[in-house]
């Protein structure tokens, strides 16, 4: 599927999963059943001053929660900026989960400048995100940003 036909799935999934986390599963898997490259694929849901993991496809993470000023999770959430990290061992802020991992993104989601909480994606290629990825999870991330609001 081309990023078009990932945000029409989404749109459809929004008016048809009964709940927020139902709607975050199916998200989850649609992106990395349609990214290869995307090794991991999960959502973080602000609660108070830390991000608790919420469902997930790949491995399991021992990062279930991850405080505001922790890793490029953290760092994400806390200026709630989309952040790309080409080579996550060159990066300080970086909470190793796998060794496989070799670049990630990560993108808030958010609703009336409040970050709600992450979409959070691992690749085993360095390098692996690119502006189209980033214009595809930012878009994603209002879409799921009302439903998770409401």
């Amino acid at each position: 599927m081309d990023n078009l036909e990932i945000l029409d799935c989404i749109r459809s999934l929004t008016s048809s999963e009964p709940d927020a986390t139902s709607l975050l599963a199916e998200v989850v898997s649609l992106l990395r059943r349609e990214r290869p490259r995307y090794h991991w694929v999960g959502v973080y849901l602000l609660e108070g001053d830390e991000l608790v993991l919420g469902p997930y496809v790949g491995k399991p993470t021992p990062h279930t929660r991850i405080p505001l000023n922790q890793g490029i999770c953290g760092a994400a959430a806390s200026t709630g900026q989309t952040l790309i990290v080409d080579d996550v061992n060159a990066d300080p802020r970086y909470l190793a989960c796998s060794l496989e991992t070799r670049s990630e993104i990560v993108v808030p989601i958010q609703h009336q400048g409040r970050v709600l909480g992450e979409i959070d994606i691992d690749s085993d290629q360095p390098a692996a995100f690119t502006h189209q990825d980033r214009d595809l999870l930012e878009a994603v991330a209002i879409l799921l940003a009302e439903k998770i609001y409401h």
